[in-house]
């Protein structure tokens, strides 16, 4: 084990705290596939396939970190800062900054959640080594099962000691499998720790999801209440509640439950993580709490104009120092959604801006402007993702979208079918509210170069992100048209995957009776066919744009 770290890459970790998480049950999903997703992810968006591989016995494995910096070569995974056991055999899984899915249906996603400063782990302050991007690494490659994956992630977080990459955060992870979905939560244990202590590297446990439930982690903790003699629906690191004592923050002998969210969590909680609580759960279970009315809904401005600016009475329009929150302990650990979820239903969630909510930022007072005839319009310039610049010269409160930048996807597990066929790993490059989601199957054995090739402080026309990244800068021309220029195209694109999906199945599966191997390459000829689809179409869609929306069709209006 490394005794001192000299990073050979920089980190980066805005990402990190933009990370949602939504997972459904089998028994909560519309064809009874379980899923988990994951959005926001940190920059290292390129996508590959590592085979299955074995190793002699005794090899050892590299413990990297640097995984999530992309200015790196593509099969260069970071630093290595120790080795543990090799696995004689490991599986194939999808390489990214944080790896989501394998060739046996095992899906992760991430979010970063807040702990207590006492819990905080860096390379710097301790010989903790083992990142949670590392972990689910390592789960991908040497585990079946979201069980399996637990057990795993838990006993190196415990021995080799858990680290923050962003050098703050605690990590949630929803695990999933065909069968069911474990969120797994893990906190550092401070400053001065080092494998010779005796005492483990982390606290953590983890909590099945409901089949007939869903959840949402919004970069906060979401496990409450822990019954650890519950071991079909709690699995627990044996320190997690002595930690805790050892701390002076929790007292067995008093009449309180432990509560794992409100013992290693911050006291407070940011209104990002809380508007995604609200948006989820009162969109899924409308019915079920009196949920805080935060939709806009009472005329203040101009009310016979084409744009009519609208704001609930009880947040006191845009006077944020009156504004008033719910209580975290509101939401639940997870929730029976009052109509079954859709893959498409989390990929709409996942591209959510708060429209019509207290949150949209497009809703400004600020984006208002003559409309000639004595009225108010909005601007065409209006956008829900306005840039730094645009929100200080316009006065304009930066609000939390769900839809952000990086990469990610919505994992689609199908126990009904073969692994190579009944995974799809539906990905998404750059901003998923632009973006368009691509189907990739569990048996695909390679990714098409568009999706391998990304430097973000040099353009490339051969790559997917830059592509795509290309159009939704052209859409800041005039965002209110040329956003529906890009639905145009996008959306019978995206659509079409979905029709197609049941003769995809169908073809694979005639193919894989008669050999694995023949399925597997048709399923990689179509994924992509796919990717090459949506490059072709956001190019053309480029040169649609800067045609239609150049400042030199302006230019004859300028004073």
């Amino acid at each position: 084990m490394a005794l001192s770290v000299v990073l050979l890459f920089p980190i980066e970790t805005a990402a990190q705290a933009n990370c949602t998480v939504i997972a459904v049950g089998k028994k909560a999903s519309v064809d009874g596939s379980v899923i988990t997703s994951h959005t926001g992810c940190c920059p290292e968006c390129r996508v590959h396939v590592v085979p299955a591989q074995s190793f002699k016995r005794g090899a050892k494995a590299p413990v990297y970190y640097g995984l999530c910096n992309v200015k790196k070569p593509l099969h260069n995974y970071g630093e290595v800062i120790g080795h543990i056991p090799q696995a004689e055999n490991t599986f194939a899984y999808f390489h990214t900054g944080y790896s989501q899915m394998n060739e046996h249906q095992l899906a992760i996603g991430e979010s970063t959640i807040p702990q207590k400063k006492e819990l905080i782990t860096t390379l710097t302050n301790g010989k903790q080594i083992m990142t949670i991007e590392q972990a689910q690494l390592f789960a991908l490659q040497r585990c079946k099962t979201a069980k399996e994956a637990v057990n795993l992630i838990g006993s190196f977080m415990e021995k080799y000691g858990f680290v923050s990459t962003g050098g703050w955060g605690a990590e949630s992870l929803c695990i999933a499998d065909p069968n069911e979905i474990w969120v797994f939560e893990v906190f550092g244990v401070g400053e001065g720790w080092s494998p010779e202590s005796g005492k483990p590297g982390a606290v953590w446990v983890a909590q099945r999801l409901p089949d007939n439930h869903v959840t949402i982690v919004p970069n906060f903790s979401i496990i409450k209440e822990i019954n650890p003699d519950d071991p079909d629906n709690f699995m627990v690191s044996e320190y997690y509640m002595q930690a805790a004592i050892d701390r002076g923050w929790y007292d067995p002998k008093c009449d309180k439950p432990f509560n794992w969210q409100e013992t290693y969590s911050p006291a407070v909680i940011t209104e990002g993580s809380m508007s995604r609580f609200w948006l989820f759960y009162s969109t899924v279970a409308p019915n079920c709490k009196e949920w805080p009315d935060k939709k806009l809904s009472r005329k203040i401005l101009f009310p016979d104009t084409v744009y009519e600016s609208v704001v609930p009475a009880s947040y006191k329009g845009y006077d944020a120092y009156h504004q008033y929150y719910e209580p975290l302990s509101l939401y639940p650990f997870s929730v029976k959604p009052e109509e079954k979820l859709s893959v498409q239903d989390v990929i709409a969630f996942q591209r959510s801006v708060f429209d019509g909510t207290i949150y949209d930022m497009t809703a400004d007072l600020d984006w208002l402007v003559p409309d000639g005839k004595g009225g108010m319009v909005k601007s065409p310039l209006a956008t829900p993702f306005p840039t730094k610049d645009m929100r200080e010269l316009m006065d304009i409160t930066w609000r939390r979208n769900v839809s952000m930048g990086g990469y990610g996807m919505v994992a689609q597990l199908r126990g009904w079918l073969p692994a190579p066929i009944g995974g799809v790993y539906w990905f998404y490059l750059d901003n998923q509210y632009t973006s368009t989601y691509v189907p990739i199957y569990a048996g695909v054995t390679e990714i098409s170069s568009l999706y391998k090739t990304y430097d973000p402080d040099n353009y490339s026309d051969k790559s997917a992100r830059w592509a795509i990244d290309f159009v939704d800068n052209l859409l800041y021309l005039k965002w209110q048209f040329a956003i529906k220029d890009l639905q145009a195209v996008r959306d019978p694109l995206e659509a079409g995957f979905f029709e197609n999906q049941a003769a995809i199945d169908a073809e694979a599966l005639k193919l894989y009776d008669k050999s694995p191997r023949r399925a597997k390459k048709f399923l990689t000829e179509y994924t992509r066919l796919s990717t090459e689809k949506i490059v072709k179409m956001y190019k053309e869609l480029r040169n649609r744009l800067i045609s239609k929306y150049t400042n030199n069709k302006q230019g004859a209006n300028w004073q």
